[in-house]
């Protein structure tokens, strides 16, 4: 079972990589164009434009496989910086504090960025065109 499963271990990390930046890009949009919600109508324009915009043009760059490296870093710091200026003033545990999302987005984040690009993406169609 578990040779199996290998055999398709490229396919479930694009995967991994395409639905983490899908998700995570919708919540740029929220914040920015309050779309499919509003659910920060009184967030400072830092949270609304500063970390809506990584959120929207990050998870779009880590989606389609384009710079993936540093767009999924700068992703994790900035899910790493919203844990603890909102969720970590208010207790240590995540599942206290209502966190778990931004720990989990910090660390899908930073192993997409130690691990590249992978298969189904731009760098990959650039890195082999370059080759040709």
């Amino acid at each position: 079972m578990l040779t199996f499963m290998a055999k398709f271990e490229d396919q479930t990390y694009a995967l991994l990589r395409i639905v983490t930046g899908l998700l995570f890009l919708w919540h740029g949009t929220q914040k920015i164009f309050s779309f499919p919600l509003d659910a920060y109508p009184d967030a400072p324009a830092f949270i609304t434009y500063g970390a809506g915009g990584i959120e929207l043009v990050g998870g779009i760059l880590v989606m389609i496989g384009l710079l993936t490296r540093p767009a999924a870093f700068i992703c994790s710091g900035t899910m790493a910086a919203a844990y603890w200026m909102v969720h970590g003033t208010n207790s240590l545990f995540p599942i206290v504090n209502g966190g778990e999302l931004a720990v989990f987005y910090c660390f899908a984040f930073l192993f997409i960025a130690a691990r590249g690009h992978g298969i189904w993406s731009l760098d990959a169609a650039f890195s082999q065109s370059a080759l040709t």
